[in-house]
């Protein structure tokens, strides 16, 4: 077979295998019972995949990990988690991490 037809074989078999995985859930419905263990740690994935993506945002800077002193987002990041933990509102997380971000950036840019 051509090049081509490889291809396209690829990018149907690709297509197939995406869908069947994101409707798996769907199609299988109550017939597929996971274990209760499964289950308990499947309640944490979306938090781990949050902190896996914005972790290294955090974390990172153009002079390494974590950058010293002049990381902006390590210290919105603490501030936002601080808030959190004592307010329980998303709404005041936000805007005291954006508002910690902002003034870093000024004072390290001054």
């Amino acid at each position: 077979m051509s090049a081509e037809v490889w291809l396209w074989i690829t990018i149907v078999g690709i297509g197939i295998t995406g869908v069947m995985t994101r409707c798996s859930f769907l199609l299988l419905g109550e017939r597929l019972v996971l274990p209760a263990s499964i289950e308990r740690a499947l309640r944490h994935a979306p938090a781990a995949v949050l902190a896996a993506t914005v972790a290294p945002a955090i974390l990172t800077t153009q002079s390494g990990l974590l950058g010293a002193l002049e990381n902006p987002r390590l210290a919105a990041a603490l501030v936002a988690v601080a808030v959190m933990w004592a307010s329980r509102s998303m709404l005041w997380a936000m805007a005291a991490g954006m508002a910690a971000y902002t003034v870093v950036r000024l004072l390290l840019a001054a």
